[in-house]
Order: C-alpha cells, then sequence, then structure tokens
C-alpha cells in the first residue's frame, strides 16, 4: 500500500533545516507500521540530507567544504537569471540528493542513533520548500 503528505518547509536563507520531527510525524499519520519511507524535494536550488545530528559543526564543515567547491559568482557559469547564487545552487543540488529511503520499523522513521534528516537549503534567500513524505508498506 502507497501513502503520503506533503510538508511545506520555510527556510531563511542558505543553511540546514531539521525537519526529522516532521517526517516522523508524517510517517506516524500515515499509519504504516513496516515499510519504505521515501522523502523527495520537489526543487532544485535545494537538497535533502540524512546527516549526524549531535555535532553542528558536521553540517559547518560540509557548508564550508561547498563554499570552497561552487563559489557564488563564479564566473565559468552562464546561467545567473536569479543572481550569483543561482547556478552555484543547482550544482549543489546535483551533487548531493534530492531524496532518501529510510526504513519504516514499528510505526516510525528507522534512523541510527545520531542521524537527522534535514532539508539543505542552496539559495542566500528565503524560500519555501515542498516536500513529499511517501510509505510503501
Amino acid at each position: 500500500m502507497y501513502r503520503a503528505k506533503e510538508l511545506t518547509v520555510a527556510t531563511r536563507g542558505r543553511g540546514f533545516y531539521d525537519i526529522t520531527s516532521d517526517v516522523q510525524r508524517a510517517v506516524e499519520e500515515i499509519g504504516a507500521r513496516e515499510g519504505l519511507c521515501t522523502i523527495f524535494m520537489h526543487h532544485t536550488s535545494a537538497s535533502l540530507l540524512l546527516c549526524e545530528n549531535a555535532d553542528p559543526d558536521v553540517r559547518k564543515d560540509l557548508e564550508s567544504f561547498f563554499s570552497r567547491l561552487v563559489k557564488d559568482g563564479d564566473p565559468l557559469f552562464r546561467h545567473d537569471a536569479e543572481g550569483p547564487d543561482d547556478m552555484p545552487a543547482h550544482v549543489r543540488t546535483v551533487l548531493t540528493q534530492n531524496s532518501l529511503s529510510v526504513p519504516v520499523k514499528n510505526g516510525e522513521a528507522n534512523l541510527g542513533t545520531w542521524q537527522g534528516l534535514y532539508v539543505w537549503e542552496h539559495r542566500t534567500s528565503p524560500h519555501h520548500r515542498r516536500i513529499t513524505v511517501s510509505v510503501v508498506s
């Protein structure tokens, strides 16, 4: 059986937004006891991340690495219709992921002890990001 819930995440600009409790709540509302949960991002300038949730320095280090790897305003990029962070946001998304799969066990997303689910906003301005959480059981 397939069931889904849609989430909207308001971002304040580039950074990480913890959606672990939102996804857990969606899985609970879906009502599946066992199965596979897919979290899908409906955008091309933000991505999803399953990452350590204990030490925020992990996420800071990821942002530092990507800032060095894909620079805003790089003259290499022609696509800048929405500003100097436009194409870099697309590159960051392509290099990361826009969907995640997590097992469902005992009615919840079965994450590891130190795992959290995050929206990684790659644009510098605020956005509303649409995410679908679906479970196949």
